[in-house]
């Protein structure tokens, strides 16, 4: 059951490669700070611009719509990716 909620016909999405996945939407920001646990929203970088990028990554990469208040309610990286998963 768990394995066919994370399992995408273009590929498997595990929790690392969200990371690395929502790490190519900063730019300044160093992708080792970037962890499960994160509160993203600290994120010197973090702003409605980025908010679109994570947005757009979740579009593109796992063709899951996520809503900005839906990102805005998420509090840590985790809480995005258990997002996507959700919506799979």
């Amino acid at each position: 059951m768990f394995l066919s909620k994370i399992f995408n016909t273009n590929k498997f999405m595990c929790i690392e490669q969200f990371i690395t996945d929502f790490a190519s939407c900063f730019e300044d920001t160093d992708n080792n700070e970037i962890t499960p646990s994160l509160i993203f929203k600290d994120l010197d970088e973090w702003d409605s611009l980025t908010t679109l990028a994570v947005i757009g990554l979740c579009k593109k990469a796992y063709q899951v719509t996520v809503t900005g208040i839906e990102v805005r309610e998420a509090n840590t990286v985790e809480d995005l990716y258990n997002l996507v998963l959700s919506k799979k």
